[in-house]
C-alpha cells in the first residue's frame, strides 16, 4: 500500500493541526493505520493508531486528551487531529500501515508514508 502524508506546517503553541494521510494500492480497511513521530535527536516514537474498522484507538501517553487518530475506510484516509500544541510536538509525523496489531507501539511497520514536517513555535 502506498501512503501520502500531508497537513504539517508552522503553528504556535496552543495551536492546532489536522494531519491526514491517504492510502492506495490495496484494501484499506485491511490495515492496521498509525501515526509514528520523528524528533530531533531521538528516535521515530509511536504517536497514535487505529485498528481495520477504527473499534479501537490507542494513544501514547504524552498526547491522550490532545490529539486524536480517526480514520475514513470509504475514503482511504486516515487523520490525526492535534490541538493544544506545543513545541515539544515539533518533528516529522508519518502514516504507517501493518496488516496486525503485534508490535503496534514499535516502528515495524510494513508500510510508510514520506512524512510530514509539524513546527510549533512557542
Amino acid at each position: 500500500v502506498q501512503l501520502q502524508a500531508s497537513g504539517g506546517g508552522l503553528v504556535q503553541a496552543g495551536g492546532s493541526l489536522r494531519l491526514s494521510c491517504a492510502a492506495s494500492g490495496r484494501t484499506f480497511s485491511n490495515y492496521v493505520m498509525a501515526w509514528f513521530r520523528h524528533a530531533p535527536g531521538k528516535e521515530r516514537d509511536f504517536v497514535a493508531a487505529v485498528t481495520w474498522n477504527g473499534n479501537r484507538i490507542y494513544y501514547t501517553d504524552a498526547v491522550k486528551g490532545q490529539f486524536t487518530i480517526s480514520r475514513d475506510n470509504a475514503k482511504n484516509m486516515v487523520y490525526l487531529q492535534m490541538n493544544s500544541l506545543k513545541p515539544e510536538d515539533t518533528a516529522i509525523y508519518y502514516c504507517a500501515a501493518k496488516s496486525t496489531i503485534w508490535k503496534m507501539y514499535e516502528p515495524s511497520y510494513d508500510y510508510w508514508g514520506q512524512g510530514t514536517l509539524v513546527t510549533v513555535s512557542s
